[in-house]
This record gives structure tokens, sequence and C-alpha cells, in this order.
């Protein structure tokens, strides 16, 4: 009897079905229906967006660390080059030379003026 009573119940959510997805029922939710596949593309244009701009981000800081290396490397040479030993190296063909004596003391030989006795 189990059997009757699902057989008989079947045909009863069929029409269920029927009246809810009938002409009718679809024409009237049309709107509603293009709202929801308007917030699923969004949803997947989002989605599409964001993985482009992670991807963006990610080569932006691969950059920014090359150029912080080449900076450090540069600074470095720099740093390097200005030593008063390597720059002795450099200006040695252009016939300067480092100075040996220490600096002369210039003395001036015209006495100041006499100060008013007031």
């Amino acid at each position: 009897m189990s059997e009757k009573n699902n057989k008989k119940q079947m045909p009863a959510d069929k029409l269920e079905l029927k009246k809810i997805f009938n002409y009718a029922a679809i024409v009237k939710n049309i709107p509603f229906i293009f709202y929801l596949a308007l917030l699923a593309i969004l949803y997947i244009y989002n989605g599409h967006y964001a993985d482009k701009l992670t991807r963006k981000i990610s080569d932006g800081e691969k950059n920014v660390r090359e150029l912080e290396y080449e900076y450090k490397t540069i600074k470095s040479e720099v740093i390097f080059r200005s030593k008063a030993s390597e720059l002795l190296k450099v200006v040695e063909p252009l016939g300067l030379k480092e100075v040996k004596e220490p600096p002369m003391v210039l003395n001036d030989t015209i006495q100041s003026k006499p100060k008013n006795k007031n």
C-alpha cells in the first residue's frame, strides 16, 4: 500500500512544480532573473579583476626588489670609489698627487688698525 501512496504523491508534486514554473510565473520573474544574471556576471568579473590586480602588485613588488638591489650595489660601489686610496689611483694619471707635508700657516703681514682710545 505504501507503493500506491508514493505513486499518488508523485503526480501531485509534479502538479505543484508545474504551478510554480508555468509561463506566467516565468514571464513575471524575468526582471529578477536578469538581475541575478547581472549579479553573477559582476561576481565573475570581480574575481578576474582581483586576480589581475594581484598579479600586477606582485610584478611591482618584484620590480621594487630588483631596483633596491641595484641601488644597494651602486651605493656600495660609490662608497668604495670615494675612499682616499681609490681616489688617488684615479687622479694619479692626471698628475695629481697626495700632499705629504702638513699645510703651511699663512700670517697676515699687515697690522690691524690701532684701537681708538676714547
